[in-house]
Parts: C-alpha cells; sequence; structure tokens
C-alpha cells in the first residue's frame, strides 16, 4: 500500500508521519487489495481536518474528519474509513451461492 501523505498548513512531523501509517496500516487487515491512499491534513484557525481518498481494487472510498486535535481527526478518520472499506469488502462477496445449493436440496427431495 502506497501512502501519500500531504499537509495544508501544517508541517508534516516524523511522528505524525509515522502516526498516520500505522493507523492506515490496520485498514489493510480487513481488505487487503487496498491499492494507495492520499491523505490531507489541514489546519484551518482552531479546526485540524483530516481526508483521505483510498483507492481499492473494485472502487474508490473517501471520508474526511474534523477535530480540535490533529490525532483526534485521525482517529476519526480512520474509523470512517474503516466502517466503509468493511462495507465494501461486503458488497464484494456473493451472498447468492449458498441459497442456490439449499434450493437444488430442497428440489431433489
Amino acid at each position: 500500500m502506497q501512502i501519500n501523505l500531504t499537509g495544508h498548513h501544517v508541517d508534516i512531523t516524523e511522528p505524525l508521519r509515522e502516526y498516520v501509517t500505522t493507523k492506515f496500516a490496520k485498514l489493510e487487515r480487513h481488505f487487503d487489495n487496498v491499492v494507495s491512499v492520499h491523505a490531507v491534513l489541514t489546519v484551518e484557525k482552531l479546526e485540524q481536518k483530516a481526508e483521505a481518498t483510498i483507492q481499492l481494487r473494485g472502487g474508490t472510498v473517501h471520508a474526511d474528519a474534523v477535530a480540535t486535535d490533529m490525532y483526534a481527526a485521525i482517529d476519526a478518520l480512520t474509523d470512517k474509513l474503516d466502517r466503509q472499506v468493511v462495507k465494501h469488502k461486503e458488497k464484494l462477496t456473493d451472498h447468492h451461492r449458498s441459497e442456490g445449493a439449499i434450493h437444488r436440496a430442497l428440489a431433489e427431495e
């Protein structure tokens, strides 16, 4: 997974970069087909905003979060993305396969 991190009115320090990297690495435990991540960290007066776009095999997921602390905004962002990635993964799985086997078994009786 390739992570592209951009700062808007904020310097991306090494601890901040490591924090973002570890948080986004946890997304791969649910769905290993993450191609790339583009994250933008923004500071506007008292608001700290984190937004990200994830390129997945089969789609794109985008989310953003605003908090008073940058680390809290990153946590909220990864929670939102985690839910969306799990939802995307559920859509890709074929839930109708087992239904056909049940109908065939009932028809044979």
